[in-house]
This record gives structure tokens, C-alpha cells and sequence, in this order.
């Protein structure tokens, strides 16, 4: 008997990208919902992943926790994959990391000093700064998307656009949505708009 792999999630973290992933790859996976942050509300989380983050993807015996590169394994085979012989294989690659180490870390600071934090210790400058950093950044989409391209590489939707629309994504539940661009808008208005996107947000409510 095949064991699902299991997926661990807290609504609207970065665990969405794999769970949207999972609905456009049409892959099952053993959904786990946790509380956010899972290092304050979910004591018995830490044997599976010490770090106490989200995602945590448990398979075959194997933990991975980096939300871009679980959502490589689960594309693998699959047209969101953009694979090494095609001409956008190392621009994915670049957006894949981009992902995380330029344009969802500055929207995590935020997250704390408006979220995580209790009041007396969030930082309205913090915040401040960080909304210009990932507005600076963001550019970089804009950019890719001027000539008129509908998704980020290869010509079709993939898992670049998964991870960075994500970022965007982030940013307007942040109230930064108005630091992106039009054509980036428009494009993540496309990307959101997917039944996949709809069905993981939706599956996570449950």
C-alpha cells in the first residue's frame, strides 16, 4: 500500500505555493492544517519538523521544508516543470530562488511586526522600509512581463509562476499591493483566477 505523501500547512503561508502545486499537478497528498505560527500553537509539530516551519513535506521517510523546492518535486513530470533542455530552464531556476531570498523575505519581516508581534514590540518603520525593499524588488516581474508574455517562462504557466505570484499574492493580503506594478497585477489576477488556486484556498478553510 502506497503512503500519501503529507503535506503540513498553515492558511496563507508559504505552504500555498505547494498546496497549489498539489491542485495543479492533481497530486494527493495527506493534508495537515496547522496554526500559525506553528512554533507557539503546535507543540506536537516539532519531532516532525524541528524547525517548527511551514511547509513541512514528509515523504517516503524524507522532510523537506523550502516551499520552492517542494514545489519542484511535486512538478516533476508534469508541464510545470520546466525542464533542463528547455531554453527558460535557468530563468525558472532564477525565479525559484528569487522567490524566497529577494522578494517573500521582506514581506515576512512585515508579517511579524504587524502580525507576529505583540503590540508594544511592532514596528511601524520596520514595516515602512521593508514595503520600499519589496517594492524595489518586485520591479524585477514587472520587467519580465513587459513584453507581453502571459506567464513568466517557457510560454506556459509553471511552477515560477506558482512560487513568485505567491509573493505577490502576500503583498496584497499585506496591503503592499500597491507597490507592484500593472502588468504585474494583471498577471497575478490571472494566476489567482486558476480553479487550482481557487481549490487549495478553498481546501485550506477545511
Amino acid at each position: 500500500m502506497t503512503t500519501l505523501p503529507i503535506l503540513y500547512h498553515c492558511p496563507d503561508a508559504r505552504s500555498l505555493r505547494c498546496l497549489w502545486a498539489v491542485e495543479e499537478a492533481g497530486v494527493e497528498v495527506d493534508l495537515r492544517l496547522l496554526q500559525f505560527p506553528p512554533r507557539a500553537f503546535e507543540p506536537d509539530y516539532r519531532p516532525v519538523n524541528p524547525l517548527m516551519t511551514v511547509p513541512g513535506w514528509v515523504e517516503d521517510g524524507r522532510l523537506m521544508t523550502e516551499s520552492a523546492a517542494i514545489c519542484e518535486r511535486i512538478a516533476e513530470g508534469t508541464s510545470l516543470e520546466v525542464r533542463r533542455n528547455e531554453a527558460d530552464y535557468w530563468d525558472a531556476r532564477n525565479w525559484l530562488h528569487r522567490s524566497d531570498a529577494t522578494l517573500t523575505f521582506p514581506l515576512a519581516i512585515m508579517i511579524r511586526y504587524t502580525r507576529v508581534e505583540p503590540e508594544e514590540r511592532r514596528l511601524a518603520q520596520a514595516v515602512d522600509d521593508y514595503r520600499a525593499f519589496f517594492g524595489g524588488r518586485a520591479k524585477s516581474i514587472e520587467a519580465a512581463l513587459g513584453d507581453g508574455r502571459e506567464w513568466l517562462v517557457a510560454g506556459r504557466f509553471t511552477i515560477a509562476d506558482i512560487v513568485i505570484a505567491y509573493a505577490a499574492f502576500l503583498a496584497t493580503t499585506l496591503g503592499a499591493d500597491d507597490v507592484l506594478g500593472e502588468k504585474t497585477k494583471d498577471w497575478l489576477a490571472r494566476c489567482m483566477a486558476r480553479d487550482a488556486f481557487v481549490r487549495a484556498r478553498q481546501r485550506q478553510k477545511e
